[in-house]
């Protein structure tokens, strides 16, 4: 049994961010506020490095702020990890989804693509994503998507993300078309994170949030299901929770952060190399020196892992004041 400590086991489950560098700059995202770290890609040799620190590796994203597509390492990657009986997966905006690069990710055996796209249009998606390259991206996707069930592979499973706000929510149901029509079986809903000790940017603001969603907001998300039915189309949100569950302000738990499994299971850990709590962290919080660990290019993930910040910040996350990176988080989110 790999252990630290005497209670708590090494993680699993790993999210490396492959790179931090991205070719969009998105209204939702920390890099239109211009981002925490220095853009640099998490080297293939760096990987193995964190990786051979952990003797079971059963789950992991190589996906974190930046477009893991842009590491031209990221095949290599995923070969490593499949070698290592690991489920790999990652998020893409699917702009440089080409033929060459969907042929990498298929022989390098990636077991799950889910692409960002957050609009059912050209307008919705300059709105959201501040770049003209929706057709690309859709045709990129029903390429992919075609040439995977020609050659009758089970993965790598495909699914289409839409980030929600006040402002898009209506092309929801148009979206879950647009995924039927393109050959994906799997729709996402995911709720907007903003900083909770801050005024925020672009579109990750407390006015955008569907939140505690008004009776026009929830036709929306009904209508969008009815057609996931009709389509046979799965409508789901992250974690155990449905679309319409996840964006609920209030689960009846007056302190839900304690219910998170996260700070137990699993490690995020940035191109450059910091641990953080979760995936989720760096988008709610302003002060991002609060949310980082250790960095494993200093210290090894056991002395991180059962290290003093790591201690604090769990022994924290049971109180009635968490980590604020919690705060905006919920039951719902990562259960």
């Amino acid at each position: 049994m790999q252990t630290v400590g005497t209670d708590i086991q090494l993680p699993k489950d790993l999210y490396l961010e492959a790179t931090s560098r991205c070719n969009l700059r998105c209204k939702g995202c920390i890099l239109f506020n211009g981002g925490w770290e220095p853009q640099r890609d998490l080297s293939l040799i760096e990987l193995i490095m964190i990786c051979d620190q952990l003797p079971v590796l059963s789950r992991v994203a190589l996906h974190g702020i930046g477009e893991p597509l842009l590491n031209d390492e990221l095949p290599g990657m995923i070969r490593y990890l499949k070698d290592r009986k690991a489920s790999v997966f990652l998020n893409s905006n699917g702009t440089l989804l080409n033929e060459r690069r969907g042929n990498q990710l298929l022989d390098a055996g990636l077991d799950e693509l889910r692409i960002s796209l957050d609009a059912a249009s050209p307008a919705g998606y300059k709105a959201v994503r501040n770049s003209d390259e929706f057709h690309r991206v859709v045709a990129n996707v029903r390429a992919f998507s075609k040439h995977i069930k020609s050659m009758h592979l089970p993965c790598p499973k495909l699914s289409l993300w839409f980030l929600g706000t006040r402002e898009n929510i209506s092309e929801l149901p148009d979206f879950v078309r647009l995924a039927a029509s393109l050959g994906v079986a799997e729709v996402y809903l995911q709720r907007l994170v903003y900083f909770q000790d801050d005024q925020g940017y672009g579109l990750a603001k407390s006015e955008k949030t569907l939140m505690g969603s008004d009776a026009a907001i929830t036709g929306w998300i009904n209508e969008s299901h009815a057609i996931a039915e009709q389509s046979g189309v799965r409508f789901n949100a992250p974690g155990f929770a449905s679309p319409f569950d996840s964006l609920q302000a209030r689960t009846g738990n007056p302190f839900p952060w304690r219910k998170c499994y996260r700070p137990h299971t699993l490690m995020y850990i940035t191109a450059g190399g910091n641990v953080l709590p979760c995936c989720i962290s760096p988008f709610a919080v302003s002060n991002y020196g609060s949310i980082i660990l250790g960095n494993v290019f200093y210290r090894s993930l056991s002395e991180i892992w059962s290290g003093s910040r790591y201690r604090i910040f769990r022994e924290k996350r049971q109180t009635q004041t968490p980590p604020e990176c919690c705060r905006g988080c919920g039951t719902l989110w990562s259960l």
